[in-house]
């Protein structure tokens, strides 16, 4: 008896073999902070030769998780969407922390440091991650402003906050209001969906955070832990 192929399952194993790849990786993640790249930027983030890394670009052009712009005689790509900021973070969630004894290659001081700086705060292509995406998370379920119990969702509670806070919060497209997005470096949900990319997005218009380095670390501003003292009672030190 012949058994028709599911083709659910054969774009799956695509999908995946596009993913399943270093440098391929490599790039996904270093896109997650939301911002258009050239090829070049790419290739030295990566570490390969510049030649390398466009035919990998391709390839993910040609599977739909990138998106590709021209501007004059320069080429830059970005994530085609957020489903696909989802799917890259899940999955990196999923990967498991070195095992003890586990051996790596020896990192640099800059690389250790900008490793520490991710953890303590950076975007998840548009909203706030590591310690800080934490810390805000937690401060607004505390408050009654998130529920977590059955899935994320503001109360209305939460919704007067972000109004009261200068924070619209624009329902248009069928992109959900909050989503937890598993943290791949603290291991527990932050916020997601419009209302994470809104206060993300007002978090570095109104500075309260700023972008540091070429990678996706933000830190907390003087003004900014005045800021989220106020309006979430998070303690600065908390933020730093």
């Amino acid at each position: 008896m012949t058994r028709t192929k599911d083709p659910q399952s054969a774009g799956l194993a695509r999908l995946a073999g596009l993913i399943a790849d270093e440098t391929r990786a490599a790039c996904l993640l270093a896109l997650l902070d939301g911002r258009a790249w050239t090829a070049g930027e790419l290739a030295r983030h990566a570490r390969v030769a510049a030649s390398t890394v466009s035919e990998h670009l391709g390839k993910l052009v040609a599977g739909g998780l990138l998106a590709e712009e021209r501007q004059g005689r320069h080429r830059y790509v970005r994530l085609a969407d957020a489903r696909v900021a989802t799917l890259v973070e899940d999955l990196a969630a999923h990967v498991p922390p070195p095992a003890a004894g586990d051996p790596r290659p020896v990192r640099t001081l800059r690389e250790s440091s900008a490793g520490s700086a991710m953890a303590r705060g950076r975007t998840c292509y548009d909203h706030l991650a590591g310690r800080l995406g934490i810390a805000l998370t937690d401060a607004l379920t505390e408050r009654g402003l998130l529920r977590q119990d059955t899935g994320f969702a503001l109360t209305p509670a939460g919704l007067d906050w972000f109004a009261a806070a200068g924070i619209p919060l624009a329902r248009a497209g069928r992109r959900p209001l909050v989503r937890a997005c598993l943290d791949w470096t603290e291991r527990r949900p932050h916020l997601a969906g419009v209302a994470g990319a809104a206060l993300c997005r007002h978090a570095l218009d109104s500075g309260w955070c700023e972008r540091i380095g070429s990678e996706r670390a933000v830190r907390v501003t003087p003004a900014g832990g005045r800021a989220l003292s106020s309006l979430l009672g998070i303690a600065p030190d908390a933020l730093r």
